[in-house]
């Protein structure tokens, strides 16, 4: 009986005279299953890769980009371009002649119509007016448009061309009935105007035309729509209240004129006065927002009163009552020319956030600036009008503003005050 090997035994490694010869056993079974050397296998790899198609280089694009390439596509449009080729295939798509689905269409219009199914009806014309728009198009760019009766399109109308035109004028005078009631009136007057340049006696599209021009408050023109109608059919009823209600509202909007430019005349006589009474009494305006409208100050301003188209009326002032070293401030709706400022002071002393006090008819003192950068002290008894008419004072958008300080804080008040005004005249002269 043979002795078994141990364990030891069976794990002994493999001396160094067995392992070339097992590289050798390996290499020859891996050359016997893959036919061929390694050079022949980078040949074929290079050969497939040379029969690849080109891939063009990918630009940078944005997603806008991308998603208006593949718009360009016909798999992938999401919007119809108006173009004869692309007109041409979808017209592929529709069994028939051009005519047959021109009158189909029309027909499922109606129908949606009827029910009040406008936003269908108008997509069911478009796609009727398409086909034989394109048709129309064809014939006029001198191409050749085989009708089913063998007569060319291109040399002359025929009865099928004929009749396409009959279809599309229809189609074109539904879709603005469509547009008419959803209130696209532009897009109505325009596939009307589309309908009468082939048949120029058609009348529903006058009446169409005429009543979304109306609408707009086109009167001239949609008179001028209704005028041709009724010389084609003078007895159209619908024609004939469209332009009752066409000469109700030229009379409304030429009231609507009138007034408005009546009202324009009072306001430029108003302004005129205004402007005459100012430079009678030497008083000097300036103002700041040209070209824009002047601040809004709830409806007060600087007007004649109490008549404005009276030259002997008095001059009334919007004034603002500014208190700087509390930043608070008040304002007087119209501060007539023959007041005094302690007329107004009167009523609006003592002030609510005073709790020191300091604000008082006696305890306070006030200024206006003047056109050199100033300040001009305004006595409380001195009616308004002998201050501006000196000439020395401003009065800037229509407004007058008069600065209240506490007497103890006047004086300092002043002197920054000029300091500032001198430091901006010196800016502005060196800007």
């Amino acid at each position: 009986m043979k002795e078994q090997p141990t364990t030891a035994q069976q794990k002994q490694p493999m001396s160094q005279t067995e392992i070339p010869e097992t590289a050798d056993a390996m290499a020859k079974l891996t050359t016997a299953e893959t036919p061929g050397t390694d050079d022949d296998a980078v040949a074929r790899h290079d050969d497939a890769e040379a029969t690849k198609p080109e891939l063009p280089a990918i630009k940078k694009q944005t997603f806008e980009d991308i998603m208006a390439d593949l718009n360009k596509s016909p798999l992938f449009m999401t919007e119809m371009e108006e173009n004869d080729d692309i007109a041409a295939l979808q017209a592929l798509s529709y069994e028939g002649t051009p005519l047959e689905n021109g009158v189909d269409f029309k027909a499922r219009g109606n129908e949606c119509f009827k029910v009040r199914g406008y936003v269908d009806a108008r997509e069911f014309y478009t796609k009727g007016i398409q086909i034989l728009a394109r048709e129309e198009r064809a014939r006029a760019g001198g191409e050749t448009t085989k009708s089913p009766d063998g007569v060319d399109g291109a040399d002359g109308p025929g009865e099928e061309v004929a009749s396409q035109r009959a279809v599309l004028e229809a189609l074109l005078v539904n879709r603005a009935a469509c547009h008419l009631e959803l209130g696209n009136f532009r897009s109505c007057w325009t596939d009307c105007a589309a309908a009468l340049r082939l048949n120029p006696a058609n009348v529903k599209a006058c009446y169409r035309s005429a009543r979304a021009l109306l609408a707009v408050g086109r009167v001239d023109e949609a008179d001028a729509v209704c005028a041709r109608g009724l010389a084609l059919d003078a007895g159209n009823a619908a024609l004939r209240q469209t332009a009752r209600e066409v000469a109700a509202r030229a009379r409304e909007l030429g009231d609507r004129s009138r007034r408005e430019a009546e009202r324009r005349a009072v306001r430029a006589r108003r302004e005129q006065l205004l402007r005459a009474a100012l430079k009678a009494r030497n008083i000097a305006t300036r103002t700041t927002t040209k070209g824009q409208p002047p601040p809004e100050m709830g409806g007060a301003k600087l007007e004649l009163v109490p008549d404005p188209d009276d030259p002997r009326s008095s001059l009334a002032f919007p004034a603002l009552l500014l208190y700087p070293e509390d930043l608070e401030s008040d304002f007087i709706r119209a501060f007539d020319e023959r007041q005094t400022l302690g007329d107004h002071l009167s009523y609006v002393l003592p002030l609510p956030w005073d709790r020191r006090g300091a604000y008082t008819l006696a305890g306070v003192s006030c200024y206006v600036e003047t056109a050199d950068g100033g300040v001009l002290k305004l006595g409380k008894r001195v009616p308004l009008l002998k201050v501006l008419g000196t000439g020395k004072v401003e009065v800037v958008d229509g407004l007058l503003r008069i600065y209240v300080l506490p007497n103890d804080r006047a004086a300092g008040w002043v002197e920054t005050f000029k300091r500032a005004k001198k430091a901006e005249l010196a800016a502005r002269q060196g800007g």
